[in-house]
């Protein structure tokens, strides 16, 4: 009589971008005290943090090299994931940057700039892991979108635009694998406690404006530069709190499409719903900090030269 052994349960594998700092920090170390093995990536230069932090490879955990926006890079992490650990299990794209400018002061370059990281490259490694997932029909997909993929607010188009453009994909993307037993699932996290603003960066034209009191659009940056900092240095919400919501929403077996993982996420939904859509911009646009002042910097703006 033959005697049959069970084979070991197969450990899911998780892929983390952007893992270095804030939020992907804080998961990063809820994923270290799981059992679930590991690659933690960033950029090259931001890869020595992860040893001030104290994490170090091991038979379940890889840190590797990963700039979203290269497509070499992007194919040798998940490439190697499934020569080794046999695919990626759980996909968390969370690696992301923000740009701050009025449309006036964008090119063409800044557009795809931003693009490239918070669009084209999570929504390519998703092109990449996929068919793994489709294989074994199972498989998480986390996209790390923003309030702001909601909502937009004035000097943030650019990220506003990146971060609804990941969500309309990934509302797709909802539809498209189910059938498949993947689960799809954004995570609208809004103000939280963090020093993040501070990497907040300006086109080479909205920078010259900031510090310009002549320019038409100086008290915009101004006054949004402030509200936003204010906001991010006194709310209470926490990247490890966002990080205990993400990977509550992992470890479900109903993840929601749509997870509001902070409390202000949670008001914007609720007002986007209660409020008429003309009613909801005007008293958003009555509150914008010193409203009085914006276009009163100077009468006259010379046209900017743009893309």
């Amino acid at each position: 009589m033959a005697i049959h052994v069970n084979a070991p349960e197969r450990k899911p594998v998780v892929l983390l971008t952007g893992a270095s700092t804030g939020l992907g920090l804080a998961l990063a170390g809820r994923l270290l005290a799981s059992s679930y093995r590991v690659i933690l990536t960033a950029r090259q230069s931001s890869l020595p943090r992860f040893q001030i932090e104290g994490i170090t490879e091991s038979d379940r955990v890889r840190i590797r090299a990963l700039d979203v926006t290269q497509a070499a890079q992007r194919e040798s992490v998940v490439s190697e994931a499934l020569a080794d650990w046999g695919g990626v299990d759980v996909l968390i794209n969370n690696a992301g940057v923000a740009y701050r400018a009025v449309c006036e002061h964008t090119t063409d370059l800044d557009r795809q700039e931003q693009l490239n990281v918070n669009y084209r490259g999570p929504m390519d490694l998703i092109r990449l892991v996929l068919p793994a997932m489709r294989q074994r029909r199972s498989g998480r997909i986390l996209n790390v979108s923003s309030v702001s993929g909601m909502m937009a607010m004035p000097t943030m188009a650019l990220y506003s635009a990146s971060k609804f453009a990941l969500e309309g994909a990934t509302e797709a993307l909802w539809y498209e694998v189910k059938p498949f037993g993947i689960k799809v699932t954004l995570v609208q996290p809004g103000f939280i406690h963090s020093d993040s603003f501070k990497n907040t960066r300006y086109t080479q034209l909205s920078s010259r404006a900031f510090s310009d009191d002549s320019n038409p659009y100086q008290a915009h940056y101004r006054n949004m530069s402030g509200f936003i900092a204010k906001w991010m240095q006194r709310t209470r919400v926490t990247p490890e709190q966002v990080a205990d919501r993400i990977m509550a929403a992992l470890r479900s077996d109903r993840p929601p499409l749509r997870l509001a993982a902070t409390y202000d996420a949670h008001l914007f939904a609720w007002l986007r719903r209660l409020m008429p859509r003309s009613l909801y911009h005007e008293f958003l646009y009555r509150r914008l900090p010193g409203i009085g002042e914006w276009g009163k910097s100077s009468t006259n703006g010379s046209p900017t030269k743009g893309g």
